[in-house]
């Protein structure tokens, strides 16, 4: 949960310069939230490929031949369309 304490901190951080930059209109209020902002979609990002990452490394062992498997049909689907697409495709007339 240190990622959860980091991400509430920032937000609770920020509360000072929303309220100076929205009800006080103070410009360099706004510049910090939105320095804070890209904080906060750094963050994120980072904790989403975390938990991408440990959600596929505890994944279980049966699950990934499903996922080769998904991964490969449309490749070979798309294998099969292509010479049908060049089929189709009719050579310029000349006038």
């Amino acid at each position: 949960m240190n990622n959860f304490a980091k991400l509430k901190d920032l937000v609770l951080s920020l509360e000072g310069d929303f309220d100076k930059f929205y009800d006080k209109h103070n410009a360099a209020a706004g510049t910090r939230v939105r320095k804070g902002m890209q904080e906060l979609k750094t963050m994120a990002q980072e904790f989403r490929t975390e938990v991408q990452n440990m959600k596929n490394t505890t994944e279980a062992p049966a699950a990934a031949p499903k996922a080769a498997a998904k991964k490969a049909a449309p490749a070979a689907a798309a294998k099969k369309a292509a010479p049908a697409a060049a089929k189709k495709a009719a050579p310029a007339k000349k006038k």
